[in-house]
């Protein structure tokens, strides 16, 4: 069996510098001195083991960071199918741990005593900890954490082997949220030998596929992404009578951007996300025009390293959680999710963000998944390498997605309503789409309706013919960029005041003077969900740091209240 190894944007941190991991072993494996492994003794707790003794297991929690005092462990990895692969042997001077040990996930690999050790142990608190405090040699460790998740990425490594066919939408749509929550995983074809072996060795029926083996050997048969998720540990524990200081409802760069700030300033905070760290951003395969990266960055990576970032200094972040109701006239506000259980917060900030807009197309949900796809990621980009394509919208997503997948298909045929896309994309990604020899776009061109073939998608028809007399895309991948709606339909029943499109409304709009406060106290709303806002990654972010100084403004009042209730 053979790991998927196009992982193009799939790790967590996938652009440079945290690239050509060969090359950088050194950082990927540092040796520490005595001196730095003093000025650590205080983060942690020595404890001894014996030869032959598991200092941690794949798919068990792990406990933190060890660093060795003296002894041998030998890290290896296994999949799902019981098969073991050495990766390092670890001697005094080194530490064993990845970047999930900043919140006490599940370990990715085992670690086994080759002789008696005297190890360091340092919880994921204290890891969290250390790595604030001691800035130069945190800097070090959490970039040897981050490098060691991008090999395991790289590798599938203590991640699900997920079973099924290629274009299966249930597959496809698995495979991208364990890429984009950056979790290694492997995918094997139905027809494979391995997979047939598989297959009828747990009796899995054609209804029970994709089927997912965890590392553990926990068999799922056609999972959600929640039950994978349960399975695989990634959701925290949810403590539904602790009180955070801010909950926010979105990991789009809005909201972490949000987290970053309260956490790094002493708030306690919860991130709650149905899907995946990045919003519609993270779905981008690459934003060139956010400052401070003139290379460019794809937004799975800058999500990546904000998600990373929000859980060093403390903030707890749960995914995939979906929010049922908020409830307004509750202090602390409560949260109800779908999962069952309910979050209380003192503030809420509402950073949802948009979903995709669906176009009025007739049958159009039987092809979704199966053929039309509202974002452009590495998933996609495989199932349509070297074929022909249709891509319909005129914005910067769509510019985006236009670039990124005349890299990897045939041909891209771009259908817009309009005469252009001055108006609506940014000039760098015009140029850019001018120059790419494989690229046609079609002025004034809208699909009439969809045809089905065996497998999916077979056809995109046009509503009239082009001026060439071409009236259809014989096709089997349609990509639409059609523009997003504001995802605020869980605050229906809430007294939060919308507009007639559904957007929040806040500042003076709201009648309140605090620009990112809504009509009721103590709940904001940042980001694309916000009536008015900036549709850019760097305007959400500016929202996401802006609204802690106004959520410390409405803590401090509070706390002032009631010190003078209580003289």
């Amino acid at each position: 069996m053979a790991a998927s190894q196009d992982n193009e944007g799939q790790a967590i941190v996938a652009d440079a510098p945290f690239s050509n991991l060969s090359t950088r072993q050194h950082q990927m494996f540092p040796d520490l001195t005595d001196e730095e492994i003093d000025r650590l003794r205080k983060f942690g707790e020595v404890t001894r083991r014996g030869a032959g003794e598991y200092l941690f297991l794949t798919g068990q929690t792990g406990p933190g960071m060890f660093v060795i005092l003296c002894g041998g462990v030998r890290i290896t990895r296994r999949d799902g199918l019981g098969r073991e692969y050495p990766i390092v042997e670890h001697g005094r001077g080194q530490f064993m741990a990845e970047v999930g040990q900043l919140s006490g996930k599940p370990a990715l690999v085992d670690g086994l005593t080759t002789r008696p050790v005297e190890v360091l142990l340092i919880p994921p608190a204290r890891l969290r900890a250390l790595i604030v405090a001691e800035a130069e040699l945190g800097e070090r460790i959490m970039r040897a954490l981050i490098l060691r998740r991008v090999a395991l990425i790289e590798n599938g490594a203590g991640g699900p082997v997920l079973i099924g066919k290629r274009n299966d939408r249930r597959l496809v749509a698995l495979e991208g949220f364990l890429s984009r929550n950056g979790h290694p995983h492997s995918v094997i074809d139905e027809r494979d030998e391995d997979a047939l072996r598989l297959i009828e060795q747990f009796a899995a029926r054609p209804e029970d596929l994709p089927l997912v083996i965890c590392p553990d050997g926990t068999v799922l048969h056609h999972p959600s992404d929640p039950e994978l998720a349960t399975a695989l540990g990634m959701l925290p524990e949810l403590d539904a009578s602790h009180i955070y200081d801010v909950a926010v409802v979105g990991a789009g760069p809005a909201g972490l951007a949000t987290a970053v700030y309260a956490a790094s300033e002493g708030l306690s905070v919860i991130v709650l996300d149905s899907r995946a760290p990045g919003g519609q951003a993270g779905a981008s395969s690459r934003i060139e025009n956010y400052l401070g990266f003139p290379t460019g960055i794809s937004g799975q990576a800058l999500a990546g390293r904000a998600f990373v970032q929000a859980q060093k200094f403390g903030a707890h972040v749960a995914i995939p959680v979906k929010v049922r109701t908020l409830h307004c006239d509750e202090q602390p506000h409560r949260l109800d999710l779908v999962c069952g259980g309910s979050i209380l917060s003192r503030t809420v900030v509402i950073a949802t963000g948009a979903v995709y807009r669906r176009p009025n197309l007739e049958g159009l949900e039987r092809f979704e998944g199966r053929g039309a796809y509202y974002w452009a990621s590495p998933v996609e980009a495989k199932l349509c390498k070297h074929e022909e394509i249709v891509l319909v919208g005129g914005g910067n997503s769509a510019g985006q997605g236009i670039v990124y997948l005349a890299s990897h298909a045939k041909h891209v045929h771009v259908l817009i309503r309009k005469g252009g896309f001055e108006s609506t994309m940014s000039r760098y990604l015009i140029d850019r789409i001018r120059s790419l020899p494989n690229v046609t776009v079609y002025p004034h061109a809208e699909i009439g309706r969809l045809e089905a073939g065996e497998s999916g998608l077979a056809s995109v028809v046009l509503k009239s013919p082009l001026p060439d007399g071409t009236d259809h895309f014989d096709t089997r991948h349609l990509f639409l960029f059609t523009g997003a709606d504001p995802n605020t339909a869980w605050l229906r029943t809430c007294g939060v005041e919308l507009d007639a499109k559904g957007f929040v409304l806040t500042g003076v709009g709201a009648g309140s003077g605090c620009d990112l406060a809504t009509t009721v106290e103590g709940i904001y709303a940042i980001g694309d969900a916000r009536a008015g806002s900036t549709k850019r990654v760097a305007a959400a972010v500016g929202e996401g740091a802006a609204v802690v100084a106004q959520i410390h403004q409405l803590l401090a009042e509070r706390a002032g209240e009631a010190m003078a209730l209580g003289a």
